[in-house]
């Protein structure tokens, strides 16, 4: 399995982005999805899960309420609606699949990752 992040690019604070993930094989589609990020020197932290029905939406902290992540019609790509980015967002995504069918907020669970795209969020 492949999956293709895409849709960073650079925006101001408060502004707004969506990055996509598709996958090479529609045989992701009976498994969870999720998104990390991992910011200039840091770890590649936990950012907003699905499971592969679409629900079972788990969220960090840092981006409830502002981040809505979905699946697509196909079930073998997913989006990550962002919104009131700030500086703080500023990081590689990564979209992955987990082992299962759920979501999940570990990094452990997760067998197949993306190649990364850039969010820059400028204030």
């Amino acid at each position: 399995v492949q999956l293709q992040a895409s849709g960073g690019g650079s925006v101001q604070a408060g502004g707004s982005l969506r990055l996509s993930c598709a996958a090479s094989t529609r045989a992701v589609s009976n498994n969870g999805m999720g998104w990390f990020r991992q910011a200039p020197g840091k770890e590649r932290d936990f950012v907003a899960s699905v499971a592969w029905n679409g629900g079972g939406t788990l969220y960090a902290d840092s981006v409830e309420g502002r981040f809505k992540i979905s699946r697509g019609y196909a079930a073998s790509t997913m989006y990550l609606e962002m919104s009131a980015l700030t500086p703080e967002d500023t990081a590689i995504y990564y979209c992955a699949a987990t082992r299962g069918a759920w979501s999940s907020t570990s990094r452990s669970n997760y067998n197949y990752w993306g190649q990364g795209t850039l969010v820059t969020v400028s204030s």
